[in-house]
């Protein structure tokens, strides 16, 4: 049995059996706590670390018969308990995550649509009818010309003359296109 000084005791000679045990165990039980971690050396260090505080802390109360069995074992159940408690809270999302949920903002489409259709409203109904065949309908000319049943010239020179009085209102209104 290895004594170890009590948790409430100050750092004092028997401090040498920390460093006497970290000497003969410390390589050995980092590499065993990198592979629980998956290859994070820092994750690796925090559990040797932890471990090795629990032996100075507790050897006084529970003599360590063992002490390399007994770090080996605190460091899995530490990895262990580590494991349990990332699983059983909400991962943590980076940046580019956060951006690939992010939804889009509507607000200014919405608004963009209010003011196009106001505008439209404001056009001659053959113009706005040209306009809407050609632009919201997706149709070709040849397929507006036939939907309006005016012949295809009518409709792409409705449709250039709806254009400029549709940008003369949106100026007006102080909507530049």
């Amino acid at each position: 049995m290895v004594g170890v000084p009590r948790p409430d005791a100050r750092p004092s000679a028997d401090d040498g059996f920390i460093r006497r045990l970290y000497a003969e165990h410390g390589a050995d039980l980092f590499r065993y706590a990198l592979g629980l971690t998956g290859g994070d050396s820092h994750r690796a260090e925090d559990l040797v670390q932890e471990a090795m505080l629990r032996a100075w802390r507790t050897a006084d109360a529970r003599p360590i018969r063992s002490p390399r069995s007994w770090l080996f074992s605190t460091v899995r159940n530490l990895a262990v308990d580590a494991y349990r408690a990332r699983q059983s809270r909400p991962a943590e999302a980076d940046q580019a995550a956060l951006d690939a949920l992010a939804v889009a903002d509507t607000a200014d489409r919405t608004v963009e649509s209010v003011d196009m259709a106001q505008a439209l409203a404001a056009l001659r109904p053959e113009h706005r009818e040209a306009i809407v065949e050609v632009f919201y309908r997706g149709n070709s000319t040849a397929q507006a010309a036939a939907a309006l049943g005016i012949p295809v010239g009518t409709v792409k020179s409705r449709t250039y003359y709806g254009l400029k009085a549709l940008r003369l209102v949106l100026e007006e209104r102080g909507i530049t296109p």
